[in-house]
């Protein structure tokens, strides 16, 4: 049965009088998994925080279903606490901890104790334990440690207290302490970022099976696809619901899209014809045809026009190209070696990337991925081995800390320094296309977001003309928009590419070969995450026979199309045959018509009365024959 656990109505919020959610309205039902999507700056987080009750919207209401609990986990963790990571997840269910502590507390002081004494506090004891196997107590404390080594925690490191971790860290052990508290619903702003692969597909197994409801922030494409059923997307400050998965929330956005955009050039079509025909109307030059043009004039000019749709890629332009192609031979790393005291990363590693590759490091947290890209940029040395770098090779490094940007700059001072030759215009130009307008050039580096400062970073690696980019997480903050739009920059570069990511979408569409950092070494596979995940035996293979209908089935749709088209194309030349004919014979009728017109003014036929009579009863048949043709012309010519 369907219960409605959370419901969003007609939701308003502006800052500074700047609308960030108009109108919006939704339901979470029981067991329901769905997220909300939108590019940077929708009003995603302050919907969630609105939902929870952090921020009062100017309008609407949030109602939870009575007697439900809601959990929240903010994208950003800055708690600073003394207690460790295990504890700070018993936390979560204080009763339990309470009756550990009360059942270590009875023990210590049934050693000391005989007697009646004795008797008393077993039988206490006895209660207190099976209080705590009622609440299970047990099966919590291994349903803790499953969920933290989910998230990517050795059990070395339970006992680390949360003020020594990174911000990263802390942000999975709330994760952690939020999904053991298993609230009625839970409302997730950007889980994954900070999660390895393995840990990110532990948490999509984990909400799959998960009993209550739950409501996602995130841009991970992959994620969405396995996870959520249905899909709010938060676009022009309003939300509109869409059931399935990302994908299929994708191509009906792109059935909207084309549908509005059909709409738009038929309209546009259609005004450019009615113009063409009021232009042919004017040039009969009859008194007929000109009313007619002027009633096509009026009922022109109260079409509502059509705006062009438009998508934030269209207004984002990037385009990576090297400046000078490479040798073939782009990067030999040959027995390299690397460890931190006693963390020892990886030993004696050695590959080859060949001019054109694409190729993603993928791995666990901690496990090396950036430490070898520093090697190889040479902001780092290894212990051991060599990097050597191609003929002509030119560097393009993008930082996932975006150290490579000046922090005090502005954004036009950060291009203008790294390239002095450009002009205001053409720096303006580059920002524009990275959606940087007006005054938004002059703000700090230090003052934007982690999706604005990646673009930045985007837009110094497009003006590099790099023949080899060296990526670290390139999509992290990006929004789902900037990621397709990096994504076919990537997949149409010419010169090479090595990146870290932990972004499977990612991965799957621009990667032509992986190496997996895993027991210290790399494991290779030449093709995209499909692929891999196919050689992991974590797909199960795809079925032919369905494959062969889908085919036969294509063939059939594939004939009847082309002779539908044939028939289409058979029309379509009758009616401009037809077109031209009446055209032809208005002509030649208005030709007579001018000539009988002429005759009529001649003082001979004047006094000729049969002749007269017969030129009138010419003239009255043409101009009948001319108003049909007049219909006919626009019949066809519609």
């Amino acid at each position: 049965m369907n219960i409605l656990i959370l419901s969003c109505s007609h939701i308003c919020k502006a800052f500074v009088e700047k609308d960030v959610l108009k109108d919006v309205s939704f339901h979470i039902e029981n067991h329901e998994k769905a997220a909300i999507v939108g590019i940077n700056g929708a009003g995603k987080s302050t919907l969630l925080k609105i939902l929870i009750g952090e921020l009062a919207p100017d309008s609407g209401e949030v109602i939870l279903a009575k007697g439900a609990s809601i959990g929240y986990l903010a994208q950003y963790q800055n708690v600073n606490i003394d207690s460790t990571i295990i504890d700070t997840l018993f936390d979560a269910k204080p009763e339990i901890g309470q009756l550990e502590s009360r059942i270590r507390r009875l023990e210590l002081e049934m050693k000391h104790s005989s007697g009646d004494e004795l008797d008393g506090l077993m039988n206490s004891y006895s209660n207190a334990v099976h209080e705590f196997e009622l609440k299970g107590g047990y099966a919590y404390k291994s349903e803790i440690t499953g969920i933290l080594k989910g998230l990517g925690f050795t059990e070395e490191e339970f006992d680390k207290k949360i003020s020594e971790l990174s911000g990263g860290q802390k942000t999975r052990v709330f994760l952690g302490k939020l999904l053991i508290s298993k609230p009625d619903i839970i409302l997730l702003d950007e889980p994954t970022n900070h999660l390895d692969i393995s840990s990110v597909t532990w948490l999509e197994n984990y909400l799959l099976n998960y009993k209550g409801s739950v409501l996602i922030v995130t841009h991970d494409r992959f994620f969405l696809d396995r996870v959520v059923t249905k899909v709010i997307e938060i676009e022009n400050c309003t939300a509109i619901m869409y059931a399935g998965n990302y994908t299929a929330f994708a191509a009906k956005k792109a059935q909207l899209f084309e549908a509005r955009m059909k709409q738009y050039l038929n309209q546009q079509a259609e005004i450019k014809h009615q113009e063409d025909v009021i232009t042919k109307l004017r040039s009969f030059n009859r008194e007929k045809s000109i009313k007619r043009a002027e009633s096509r004039e009026k009922a022109l000019a109260k079409i509502n026009i059509i705006d062009k749709p438009m998508t934030p890629a269209d207004a984002m332009r990037m385009k990576l190209e090297p400046c000078i192609q490479s040798g073939n031979d782009v990067l030999t790393v040959k027995d390299v070696s690397k460890a931190f005291g006693a963390n020892r990363l990886f030993e004696n590693i050695s590959f080859e990337i060949k001019r054109g590759e694409r190729v993603a490091i993928i791995g666990g947290n901690g496990t090396g991925k950036t430490t070898m890209l520093k090697i190889i940029t040479q902001a780092l040395e290894s212990d051991t081995g060599s990097i050597k770098l191609g003929s002509r090779v030119k560097i393009g490094y993008y930082d996932q800390e975006h150290q490579v940007l000046h922090m005090d700059k502005t954004l036009f001072d950060e291009l203008q320094d790294e390239y002095p030759d450009m002009n205001n215009t053409q720096i303006r130009n580059v920002l524009a296309a990275f959606l940087f307008t007006g005054e938004d050039v002059f703000k700090r580096i230090r003052d934007l977001s982690g999706g604005e400062r990646g673009r930045v970073s985007l837009a110094k690696l497009m003006l590099s003309e790099s023949n080899f980019l060296i990526l670290d997480e390139p999509t992290n903050h990006l929004d789902m928009t900037s990621k397709e739009i990096l994504e076919n920059a990537i997949a149409n570069y010419t010169g090479t590419v090595l990146y870290v990511s932990h972004d499977r979408y990612f991965i799957n569409k621009t990667a032509t070969r992986i190496l997996e950092l895993t027991n210290r070494t790399f494991v290779n596979y030449i093709g995209n995450y499909d692929y891999y995940l196919e050689k992991k035996e974590l797909l199960a293979p795809k079925a032919a026979d369905p494959a062969s209908v889908s085919a036969n089935r294509q063939i059939t749709e594939n004939k009847s199309d082309w002779q539908a088209k044939k028939e289409q194309q058979a029309r379509e030349r009758k009616r401009i045959s037809d077109l031209s004919k009446t055209e032809q014979e208005i002509n030649s009728l208005e030709e007579r018509n001018a000539e009988i017109d002429e005759l009529l003014t001649h003082d001979d036929i004047a006094v000729n009365v049969s002749r007269l009579m017969e030129l009138n009863d010419e003239k009255t048949a043409l101009e009948a024959r001319l108003e049909e043709l007049y219909l006919k012309w626009e019949e066809l010519a519609q």
